[in-house]
């Protein structure tokens, strides 16, 4: 009789572990505990992507870690560029196969990794290039820092460093709540990363108990709402989520944040012509936005070819900033970055996608 057929197992992913569970392992093999900090620093301020760039580990340990775990680095599959050289997007490859988007965005003073948290995205917001893909899964809080890390070995090879992280990239932070949050620890601890913790943003459209969760987490990272609409109306038209978390349960979680925070909460609005941009729109928002710490990011929307809707026009863009200015709303009209590279959520990875299906 045959014994049965023992299934391999996975090596661990060295950017999954926390540093608590990285220490338990190391000595689990017999290690010093000065060899856990002397790999957290090769894998998180000399960004490391293999154990023989880790010189001042003994070789066999080096051999151990290369045998039982992996670094979890992805492979960059694609990538394209703006034709100003200001943005580039990278099409990143997962071990089971899957494909992310991650963008960088150089401004004059700072350099911002755009990053995805999920494959795909559960919300389905009708003019996002994700939502149009549907749902794959959820992402490790590895595979999140992999993608931060991936730009800041890239910017450090041409002199710079990467200063802001926006979880604003494929998939919902709040519906993959806990590895969402461990990758922002991670990359804000001093013994590692050492981001500043107010230069990272967390994107949502409005999962209201995430953000009272996240109210409550201790941190001081900005607040984003992916909000297009101030009247449930036309926000169930374009986001299929507030008809479970309507705005005024959104504004209410709004407010507890700040309270608890003391952080200005970013409302994001994607100008789409004739269906969001009108004075009447503004005002509603306006009205949402009293005695709110707020800020508002208006940006042009970036077309894609499952949504029929086309930006603003200059002229109702200017309609809607009158209407806010009247309001004493305090408002950023943003730059559209990459929009000739499809820079916009999901653009890249559902046109490298089109491709392998021509093929």
């Amino acid at each position: 009789m045959q014994s049965p057929t023992s299934i391999p197992q996975s090596p661990t992913r060295l950017y999954d572990l926390d540093l608590p569970t990285l220490q338990s392992l190391l000595a689990g093999w017999g290690e010093p505990a000065y060899r856990v900090r002397q790999l957290w620093e090769w894998l998180y301020v000399h960004l490391a992507t293999d154990f023989d760039q880790m010189t001042n580990l003994p070789k066999p340990l080096r051999e151990q870690l290369a045998a039982e775990t992996i670094i979890g680095v992805p492979q960059m599959v694609d990538t394209v560029r703006s034709a100003d050289g200001e943005t580039r997007k990278d099409l990143l490859r997962l071990e089971d196969g899957e494909t992310v988007e991650a963008v960088l965005m150089r401004y004059r003073r700072r350099c911002t990794a755009c990053i995805s948290t999920q494959v795909g995205c559960p919300i389905g917001c009708v003019f996002c290039a994700t939502g149009q893909m549907g749902f794959r899964r959820s992402l490790s809080a590895g595979e999140i820092v992999a993608q931060a890390l991936h730009f800041a070995r890239i910017l450090r090879a041409e002199g710079e460093r990467l200063t802001n992280v926006v979880l604003m990239g494929m998939g919902e932070p709040l519906l993959n709540y806990d590895a969402s949050l461990s990758a922002i620890r991670r990359l804000i601890d001093p013994r590692g990363f050492n981001l500043g913790q107010r230069r990272i943003t967390l994107s949502t459209v409005g999962v209201v108990p995430g953000i009272e969760r996240l109210a409550g987490e201790g941190l001081q990272i900005t607040l984003a709402i992916s909000l297009h609409a101030a009247t449930d109306r036309l926000r169930d038209q374009l986001v299929p989520l507030n008809r479970r978390y309507g705005l005024d349960a959104l504004f209410e979680a709004c407010h507890h944040y700040v309270k608890r925070t003391g952080r200005r909460v970013s409302f994001e609005w994607a100008l789409i012509e004739g269906v969001n941009d009108s004075p009447m729109q503004a005002k509603a928002l306006a009205a949402r936005l009293a005695g709110l710490l707020a800020h508002v990011n208006l940006i042009p929307l970036n077309p894609t070819p499952g949504y029929a809707g086309r930006p603003s026009p200059h002229a109702a863009l200017t309609a809607f900033t009158a209407e806010l200015e009247r309001h004493r709303v305090p408002y950023t009209v943003r730059l559209r970055r990459g929009v000739d590279i499809q820079a916009g959520c999901g653009q890249l990875r559902q046109h490298s996608a089109g491709q392998e299906e021509a093929t």
